[in-house]
């Protein structure tokens, strides 16, 4: 049994290390560089999908290279618009990944939006002749200032919200200029989505509420209306000032 002396000494032993094991784990969870992988996340099969130093690996939707309006800035894909003039920037274009994902995968990413801007990264794209544009196909997680809809009413299109078709369970977002975390996961016809931590996006891809969610959506002809989730990953330019950086994703 302590003495009184022993017990306090002891009980502030363990609570000194606790707050040393806190700091520590703090310290190397937001000490890892950008746009790189751990020692845990490769020997967990993650793969980069953006170093920080230029697009290798990405192309412009139905096209070749990437357009000189998506620039690198400090470890960020920038997409680069400084006069707003319509839904696409100059020399932009919207970006897909060269490699076409087929089967269960985890996504993660962290994105920043200038004020009052818009964008998007998309999943299952298909590429193709038939397929004008990258909405065509691709089931988009919004990616916007939700200052653009305040005062409106609830709609599809906010941060995190699937476009046209699921709201986010919850409004988590972090505002202009600040950094949010994405974390999309899909496995065995189950997605989910967490924003900064928190889930705002869980679905049952063979139930009947995704059904009917995406048959009442613009996605209603889309092959993902038949059950076909493989395609490309993609970053939308619709005419305003975005960055992404930490894209990565593994195969489950």
């Amino acid at each position: 049994m302590y003495e009184p002396d022993q017990y306090s000494f002891y009980t502030m032993s363990k609570i000194f290390r606790f707050t040393c094991l806190f700091f520590l784990i703090t310290f190397q969870t937001f000490s890892q560089s950008l746009n790189t992988l751990s020692a845990q996340e490769k020997k967990e099969g993650w793969k980069l999908l953006f170093d920080g130093k230029d697009y290798k690996g990405w192309h412009t939707y139905g096209g070749k290279g990437v357009g000189s309006a998506w620039i690198v800035e400090q470890g960020a894909m920038k997409l680069n618009v400084p006069e707003r003039a319509g839904n696409k920037a100059k020399n932009g274009g919207d970006l897909v990944i060269d490699e076409v994902i087929n089967g269960d995968f985890e996504f993660k990413a962290d994105w920043k939006v200038s004020r009052y801007a818009n964008s998007g990264i998309f999943f299952f794209v298909k590429e193709a002749p038939q397929y004008k544009n990258i909405f065509d196909t691709g089931l988009e997680l919004q990616v916007t200032d939700d200052k653009i809809y305040e005062g409106a009413k609830e709609n599809t299109h906010r941060a995190s919200d699937f476009f046209s078709v699921a709201n986010a369970r919850l409004r988590e977002g972090n505002p202009e200029g600040e950094w949010n975390q994405i974390h999309f996961i899909i496995r065995k016809n189950k997605l989910t989505v967490y924003q900064n931590g928190f889930m705002v996006q869980e679905h049952d891809l063979v139930g009947t509420d995704w059904k009917q969610k995406i048959a009442a959506s613009k996605l209603k002809d889309a092959p993902i209306a038949k059950g076909s989730f493989t395609g490309r990953i993609g970053l939308q330019d619709w005419g305003s000032t975005v960055w992404y950086r930490n894209l990565k994703f593994r195969k489950l």
